[in-house]
């Protein structure tokens, strides 16, 4: 069963996938947050495949802010690996604030830009 908060975040990803389209050039850099973990995939919408990946399974110990600036960092330096410099962002539905601003931030600190 889904809730108002679920539904109403559901609605805002479609908004924002509208216009938010990866390419092999400029691919997207796709959050997913739950309420334990937080994982970012860079994705070429294309051929739908995923270039690069990171999570933050393994680093519980950690306050949560802390282990998505670390997610971030991750995928940016995965990223620069794979040859891929500059993404377009995609929240997913969530606010920007918070887990997916720390990992966004993390992210372009690492190299991606955005």
């Amino acid at each position: 069963m889904t809730t108002k908060k679920e539904i109403r975040r559901i609605k805002i990803k479609y908004r924002i996938r509208k216009s938010v389209h990866g390419t092999a050039e400029r691919p997207r850099l796709s959050v997913f947050r739950s309420n334990k973990q937080i994982y970012a995939q860079v994705i070429n919408d294309l051929t739908g495949t995923t270039l690069a990946s990171a999570s933050s399974l393994g680093l519980e110990t950690m306050p949560k802010k802390e282990q998505a600036a670390k997610v971030g960092a991750l995928v940016a330096e995965k990223a620069l690996a794979a040859g891929i410099t500059s993404v377009v962002f995609d929240r997913n539905g969530y606010l920007y604030h918070g887990r997916v601003k720390e990992l966004a931030d993390a992210a372009r600190n690492g190299g991606l830009n955005f």
